[in-house]
């Protein structure tokens, strides 16, 4: 890029009080810190031919310039900034971030359950794409494909739920143990606690359903403290004069069950739904209700298995009591 001289305003380098500029605070940081390339926003392509010039009048060697397009509003009107991610609901910085003036705290992608490999993968495909289909990249596999080149000339529309889309799939991957991990830390700053063995296997069972790390919680919390209350539209649905009767007899059944594994559990019970003429709906929904407190969760066979049978019978009978 060729800029004539004459187009460039004159500009302060130092203000009155003797404190210098950006222009030339920047230009001597960068030497300092030997920088040898610069890429920033499209919106200091202005001040870019100055930088260059006070350079060359303080005889130093100056980076390699690119200036990328910026990021947009997701309806794509206009720069992202962080009001627009306080204002929609979805972060804008990496991690929480107080202005030092204001007190405003602004919300981080780190504090609100994103995975790093997550974060740096969505923010790779901000205006760069590799030439293929290809969407999940590892950190080593973005360093050997990207190159300046392949970023785009205008400006990307951030999209929260894409950014939601790749934390769910790099939670998804992880194995287990790690999971668990992270399960344990919500679970230690709620006061609850469980064996690690255990906690993996709550995890099997519901990692897939998080999106972000507090989902893991979310999605799992009733495998560590018994439902207080129960969801009062499924109460209206399922729960039947004749309910209480139906779950005795299912406590009797479970009561006499030796292999308490999920899948034996699903087997024994459809067996007694058929049994007894009963709808597979109403019997699986009643269950999945005093045990959770609502209609949500894994199997009802695999949930059994895991609470296991004395803490499955203790929440059926609470259950029988505060609702009949």
């Amino acid at each position: 890029m060729n800029v004539h001289s004459s187009r460039l305003d004159d500009k302060v380098l130092f203000k009155s009080d003797g404190m210098p500029t950006y222009h030339l605070a920047n230009i001597v940081d960068d030497h300092l810190m030997e920088i040898t390339h610069v890429i920033r926003g499209e919106e200091w392509l202005p001040s870019a031919p100055l930088h260059v010039l006070l350079y060359k009048y303080l005889g130093w060697e100056p980076p390699q310039f690119a200036h990328l397009p910026l990021l947009l509003k997701p309806d794509g009107n206009g720069k992202l900034s962080k009001r627009d991610g306080d204002r929609l609901g979805f972060p804008v910085f990496p991690l929480r971030w107080t202005d030092p003036v204001s007190g405003e705290v602004s919300s981080g992608y780190r504090e609100s359950g994103y995975l790093p490999q997550a974060f740096i993968n969505m923010l790779a495909l901000l205006g760069w794409n590799p030439g293929t289909e290809q969407e999940v990249f590892s950190l080593d596999e973005l360093v050997e494909l990207f190159s300046i080149e392949r970023v785009g000339k205008s400006g990307s529309k951030f999209d929260p739920e894409k950014a939601k889309w790749f934390n769910h799939h790099y939670l998804s991957a992880l194995d287990n143990a790690s999971v668990a991990g992270l399960l344990g830390n919500l679970l230690e700053e709620k006061g609850l606690s469980a064996s690690p063995d255990y906690i993996r296997e709550v995890v099997a069972l519901t990692k897939e359903r998080a999106v972000l790390i507090p989902d893991l919680f979310e999605q799992s919390w009733f495998f560590f403290s018994a439902p207080e209350t129960y969801d009062e539209k499924v109460i209206q649905k399922f729960w039947k004069p004749e309910t209480p009767a139906l779950l005795l007899k299912i406590s009797e059944l479970l009561e006499h069950i030796e292999d308490f594994s999920a899948g034996n559990l699903e087997t024994q019970i459809k067996a007694f739904i058929h049994d007894n003429g009963l709808g597979m709906g109403q019997v699986m929904n009643t269950l999945r209700l005093v045990l959770v407190g609502g209609s949500f969760g894994p199997g009802v066979a695999a949930i059994i298995a895991l609470l296991g049978r004395q803490e499955t019978l203790k929440r059926i009978s609470r259950a029988g009591q505060v609702l009949s």
